[in-house]
């Protein structure tokens, strides 16, 4: 039985379908950003050390609409939120296009921050699933609503690829172009989209000061697990395509190796809440942790298509366990008056650190080389490593 037919009434059902829809097109947009931005910036970037700037400045655009956008929802619900961010993502891609047309790397940079506000608009598909779903069903909500990404595995790169041509001989413009196709299908899914509103006495209860909430092991566990799914996600990621340029593997191989990647990010979402609820968020979380190191040395292991391949999967499935989990963990540690601002400061330290990543791939891999860049993402993993076993020791120690 499917996690929405489990759900008790179909408005339910519905509006998780809704958002797992638009998660889908959401992550395909990311998906063709990823595989054409770096190629597409290379190529009219004058300081190709920078070629991950407009990346890095997607995952900027995206922290900086964190606070912004879950006030705007708080405000306005939902909905609102969600059309309003996909219209910001298609302003961005216009810009885009143009700056392929005119080889105006400045404008791809600020269009990639526009598409980014959209992208941090849309990490709060994830939220909706949980406020929509019963607390019981909470993480196999938020699960399911993940799981739309598996579409933006088939969609996004080979989309990249198909589109790359489209409007020759201007490379990438088509890819641009299509993706404010999947932005206007946002707008139209978002506006059926009801999530309920809290009531006025939720939204009047009793406030914590952000810090004190920030200052629970709860948070600091659930947010910086996020973080850190995220950071290194994003440092190994968006240097694989230019690792892959190195090795002289052609960008139809690029495009497989990040839809595979994509599918191991969203895959396991079809089965990670029901793995949850069986076995405990911090021991899901502890497994990622571990698929996370396997990665890093099968991308230590080799450099050809097959190690990029695996690694790339292992790292997306790595991400998703530890992510899910550190969701799942963090929306017990507020109430409903505090969400708001709760869920963006979360989503604002997930998403800055990701910037800094995706800015430092590019460097770091010109610099450096591949294999330096898997061995800086080690301590990271490790700091993890750490807070989830203290974490799990402290369980432990309570129930004892």
């Amino acid at each position: 039985m499917s996690i929405a037919a489990e759900l008790p009434h179909p408005p339910y059902r519905r509006n998780l379908t809704l958002l797992a829809v638009l998660q889908a097109l959401s992550l395909s947009c990311t998906s063709m950003s990823i595989v054409a931005t770096p190629i597409a910036a290379y190529s009219i970037a004058d300081v190709k050390e920078l070629s991950t700037l407009p990346i890095a400045l997607q995952q900027v655009g995206i922290m900086a609409s964190t606070f912004p956008a879950s006030f705007l929802m708080r405000r306005f619900g939902r909905r609102a939120g969600f059309m309003f961010g996909a219209c910001l993502g298609i302003v961005g891609a216009l810009m885009c296009i143009y700056a392929m047309f005119a080889a105006a790397f400045l404008w791809l940079c600020i269009g990639l921050f526009f598409v980014g506000t959209f992208l941090g608009h849309s990490q709060y598909y994830r939220f909706a699933a949980a406020e929509v779903a019963p607390p019981i069903l909470r993480a196999r909500a938020i699960s399911w609503v993940l799981a739309g990404g598996v579409m933006a595995a088939v969609i996004g790169p080979n989309l990249a690829n198909f589109s790359q041509n489209w409007i020759a001989p201007v490379l990438f413009a088509g890819t641009y172009a299509a993706m404010i196709g999947l932005l206007v299908l946002t707008l139209v899914v978002a506006w059926f989209v009801r999530v309920p509103q809290p009531t006025a006495l939720e939204m009047a209860g009793p406030q914590r000061p952000l810090l004190t909430i920030m200052a629970q092991p709860v948070f600091l566990i659930a947010a910086g697990g996020a973080v850190i799914a995220y950071a290194v996600m994003s440092l190994l990621m968006t240097a694989t395509p230019f690792a892959m340029h190195a090795c002289d593997l052609p960008f139809s191989d690029a495009a497989f190796v990040i839809s595979s990647h994509v599918l191991g990010m969203f895959v396991p979402s079809f089965f990670t809440g029901w793995l949850i609820t069986r076995f405990g968020v911090l021991n899901i979380m502890l497994l990622g942790v571990a698929l996370l190191v396997g990665a890093v040395a099968i991308d230590l292991s080799g450099v050809t298509l097959t190690h990029f391949w695996i690694g790339l999967t292992l790292l997306g499935v790595g991400w998703n366990f530890l992510f899910t989990g550190g969701t799942t963990l963090v929306t017990t540690a507020y109430t409903t008056a505090e969400r708001a601002k709760s869920q963006a400061i979360n989503d604002f330290m997930v998403f800055g650190t990701t910037g800094v990543a995706s800015l430092s791939a590019g460097v770091l891999h010109e610099a450096f080389g591949w294999a330096t860049l898997n061995y800086l993402a080690l301590p990271l993993i490790g700091i993890a490593l750490v807070a989830v076993v203290f974490a799990r020791w402290q369980q432990r120690t309570a129930i004892a």
